[in-house]
């Protein structure tokens, strides 16, 4: 790949008119996709795309472009191309030598582009049809398989060489059930840095149905209580929460712009001494995880919070140079197409010692969480609203009566420094998350968490 090019020569060029730093980063991804969709394949995708992008920093603002053609001329070209649009700045010292760093290896067992498309396909229809025979009332079933290979190599003008290889798996199930005037959801994704061996490990049956009794079950649950109340955040509902009310604020383009809550708070309490915030892109077979980030700096764990005080910042290259710090091997890019900003890997309150059973014995009233849904986040003061897409009453320190409507709306570190019981437990989610207009893959995960008081919202009286 990027090994045969004259990257010293490269970098000249991009940096020709000024400018402290360059990088290249090249990548070829092979992808695969079969989506079924009203009982019926609707697609089935196979593609390829290959590209470079290189970035300049000069007065530490970037300069990015990039481009199909990958031959010598063509990068030279595009050098030369972003060296105009680069202001004067100080000289860059190019290095002269590349050394390859060793590559990590993910020990994927089958690469899924070495499945028969036919296959893929077979476990698409056997979802739908395993979710479609939950409860005549499922309407609509989408079943989405997907695979992404990717090839990258990244080199820079200090003299950085990394090359490495990501295989991605995703399957998700999406129902919509639905009961006279009545319409709900359900939905459950598995997948992560893994091969096609991720269907040796996942019945994508329970998938299925898992994905359709939730929906079928909020046809029947209860309106939601409103009002202040104890709510215990079960492990299954995965770290929605961590992700968006509190990760977000600990990405270093937010809190070292004042665009945070956390802004200018290292050192001090912002959560309860029960907490401890870890985000770790080094977990085996995660979602959010790889050996290198898209600048070429080794995924490490991160510690953001221990024991309720905030330790760090999430930080990738640019914001490291901007503010005297060190990266943290969070630069992230959705493609050669988009320049690296400060993205999560895989997000996570670090479990304690007692059991969820404990706790949920010791809350003799409120709601228990399962399944967190969408919602939105105000990081600028912490503020924000959930929905709760699979929620129960508790009733004398026992699980109740399931509940639809549900929402939860509080700030961020307000809850955080509430939180009163950690279980031992740790549930992860997946999903991609959109930022700037790109989407990388992430986890999240917390432990079974009691808040002893948020506002609920539903549509029923206490």
């Amino acid at each position: 790949m990027i090994t045969g090019y004259p990257l010293e020569k490269i970098f000249k060029t991009a940096l020709k008119n000024g400018g402290s730093f360059a990088d290249l980063y090249q990548e070829s991804s092979e992808i695969s996709s079969v989506v079924c969709d009203d009982n019926k394949i609707e697609k089935v995708i196979t593609g390829t795309d290959t590209g470079i992008g290189l970035r300049a920093i000069a007065n530490l603002k970037t300069s990015y472009a990039y481009s199909n053609c990958c031959n010598e001329t063509g990068i030279l070209d595009l050098a030369d191309a972003l060296a105009n649009g680069v202001n004067p700045d100080s000289e860059a010292t190019i290095a002269r030598t590349y050394s390859l760093q060793q590559p990590v290896d993910f020990h994927i067992r089958i690469l899924p582009n070495t499945v028969d498309t036919g296959r893929k396909v077979a476990i698409v229809r056997e979802a739908n049809a395993a979710a479609r025979a939950v409860d005549p009332r499922v309407r609509q079933v989408k079943v989405l398989y997907s695979d992404k290979h990717q090839r990258l190599a990244i080199a820079n003008s200090e003299g950085l060489l990394v090359e490495e290889e990501r295989t991605y798996t995703l399957f998700f199930v999406h129902v919509v059930a639905a009961d006279k005037n009545i319409i709900q959801t359900g939905y459950e994704p598995v997948g992560g840095l893994i091969g096609f061996e991720l269907f040796d490990q996942v019945d994508v049956v329970n998938v299925a149905r898992t994905a359709a009794r939730r929906a079928v079950q909020a046809l029947e649950a209860r309106e939601a209580p409103s009002g202040m109340m104890p709510v215990i955040l079960s492990s299954e509902a995965g770290g929605t929460m961590i992700h968006e009310a509190v990760g977000h604020g600990l990405e270093a383009d937010l809190a070292l712009e004042g665009l945070s809550v956390y802004t200018n708070r290292i050192g001090e309490t912002v959560a309860s001494p029960l907490i401890t915030v870890v985000d770790d892109a080094t977990l085996a077979g995660k979602r959010g995880s790889y050996g290198y980030d898209d600048e070429g700096v080794p995924a490490q764990r991160t510690l953001l919070v221990e024991k309720g005080i905030l330790k760090g910042y999430l930080c990738d290259r640019l914001y490291a140079m901007r503010f005297d710090m060190i990266s943290t091997g969070n630069g992230r890019r959705q493609s050669y197409k988009h320049h690296p900003i400060v993205r999560m890997s895989n997000t996570f309150i670090a479990p304690a010692e007692e059991s969820p059973d404990t706790i949920l014995r010791n809350t003799p009233e409120g709601i228990l969480v399962k399944k967190m849904g969408g919602g939105q986040v105000n990081t600028v003061n912490g503020d924000f609203v959930f929905e709760v897409s699979e929620g129960y009453l508790i009733r004398n320190g026992e699980i109740g009566d399931p509940v639809r409507g549900a929402t939860l709306a509080g700030n961020g570190p307000q809850v955080l420094q509430s939180i009163d019981r950690v279980g031992n437990d740790l549930g992860f989610g997946i999903g991609t998350c959109g930022k700037d207009g790109q989407g990388v893959p992430v986890a999240d995960a917390q432990p079974t968490l009691r808040i002893p008081e948020i506002v609920v919202g539903g549509t029923s009286q206490k």
